[in-house]
C-alpha cells in the first residue's frame, strides 16, 4: 500500500521509523532484532536509508596507493524486501541523486517494481566525501527533483531512451524531504518552499521534514508551506538526543538549531545516561503536541537502535 493510502485511511496519528542498512560485513539479523520490538506500534511503514559510495586508499603490491570504491552501507533494495516480508510492513527505500546515473536509477525502481515495492523517497543525499580530490563517482542528477521527475515519468510509462509509452506503468508514491529550517544550501526559507514546492509540481506525494527539536518550527513550516501552495502530507521527523556530543555535532551535521532550554538541560546532565534520559523525555513531550494537533505520522529516525524509539513510543501510542 502507498504511504499516502496509509496516511489518507488512519484514523489517528500513525509511527514509522527509518532504519540503516547493516554495515557491509554484518548480518541483517541485528537490524531485524531492532525492528521487531518496534512492531507492537503498528507502523505501517518503515524506511531505510541509502548511502553513497565512496573512495579509500588501498596499498597495493607495488607499494603505490589504489582508489577502491566503497560502499559501507549497502543492501537498501535487498533489505526493504526482507523487512517486507518477515514483518508484512510496506518499506520505503531511499533513493539519492549523489553517485548514480539515471541508468542505474531506472534498474533499481525496476528492481522495486518487480518486488511489489511501491513507495520510494527521493533526496539529494550526502554530499561527495570524496569532491574536493576529483575521485568520487560523478552524479547525474545534482537536485531531488530531477529524481522525481524520472519516477513521475516512469509512472506514466516513460522510460529512459525510449520514444513512445510502454506498456508497463509504475506506480510509485513519492515521497521527498522538507526542511523547517531551510536547506542549508537556499538562501532563505522562502527560496527553500520554492524549491520544495517544485519537487511538488514534479510529482511527489508526500514531505518528510528534516528532524527539529522546536515544534513552533514544524507548525510554521506546514503554514508556509500551505501559504505556497503546498498541500501534500507533510510527516515530522524526530530523533530523541543520546550525547552531550550531539548538542555540536547535530547541529553542524543537519543544520538545525537547538532550543535554549533543551541545550541548558543537557549541559547540566553528568553523562551520557542522564542526557539520554532528557532526550527520551523531551521527545516525548513533541511528539505529544505534534499528535495534539493531529499531524499525520510521527517518523522516528532511530539511526537503527530501538531502547529511545520503544520508550518514547510506548508513552505516545
Amino acid at each position: 500500500m502507498k504511504v499516502t493510502e496509509h496516511l489518507k485511511n488512519a484514523k489517528d496519528t500513525l509511527f514509522s521509523i527509518e532504519v540503516l542498512p547493516p554495515q557491509k560485513g554484518k548480518t541483517i539479523d541485528d537490524l531485524l532484532k531492532v525492528i521487531e520490538p518496534l512492531m507492537e506500534f503498528k507502523p505501517p511503514f518503515i524506511d531505510v536509508t541509502y548511502h553513497r559510495e565512496e573512495i579509500i586508499y588501498k596499498k597495493r603490491p607495488d607499494g603505490l596507493m589504489e582508489e577502491v570504491p566503497l560502499r559501507r552501507r549497502p543492501g537498501t533494495v535487498g533489505i526493504c524486501a526482507a523487512i517486507k516480508g518477515r514483518f508484512n510492513v510496506d518499506t520505503v527505500p531511499h533513493l539519492v541523486c549523489g553517485g548514480f546515473t539515471p541508468e542505474e536509477t531506472e534498474d533499481a525502481l525496476f528492481t522495486l517494481y518487480y518486488l511489489g515495492i511501491n513507495n520510494v523517497l527521493l533526496l539529494q543525499g550526502d554530499a561527495d566525501k570524496n569532491a574536493k580530490s576529483g575521485t568520487g563517482k560523478t552524479s547525474a542528477y545534482k537536485y531531488a527533483s530531477d529524481l522525481v521527475h524520472q519516477v513521475a515519468r516512469m509512472n506514466h510509462g516513460k522510460f529512459l531512451h525510449e520514444e513512445t509509452e510502454n506498456e508497463l506503468k509504475t506506480n510509485f508514491c513519492i515521497g521527498v524531504a522538507g526542511y523547517p529550517e531551510k536547506h542549508f544550501e537556499a538562501p532563505n526559507l522562502n527560496t527553500d518552499l520554492k524549491w520544495l514546492k517544485h519537487k511538488v509540481d514534479c510529482g511527489a506525494d508526500y514531505i518528510v521534514t528534516q528532524m527539529f527539536f522546536d515544534n513552533k518550527k514544524y507548525f510554521e513550516f506546514v503554514d508556509k508551506c500551505k501559504a505556497a501552495g503546498i498541500n501534500v502530507p507533510i510527516i515530522p521527523g524526530l530523533k530523541p538526543i543520546a550525547q552531550k556530543a550531539q548538542l555540536n555535532s547535530l547541529s553542524r551535521i543537519f543544520h538545525i538549531d537547538m532550543p535554549d532550554e533543551l541545550v541548558s538541560a543537557v549541559e547540566k546532565c553528568k553523562d551520557d545516561k542522564e542526557v539520554k534520559r532528557v532526550g527520551i523525555e523531551w521527545c516525548i513531550q513533541q511528539s505529544k503536541e505534534l499528535k495534539a494537533a493531529k499531524v499525520p505520522c510521527l517518523h522516528y529516525y532511530t539511526m537503527s537502535r530501538s531502547e529511545a524509539t520503544i520508550e518514547i513510543a510506548k508513552a505516545i501510542f
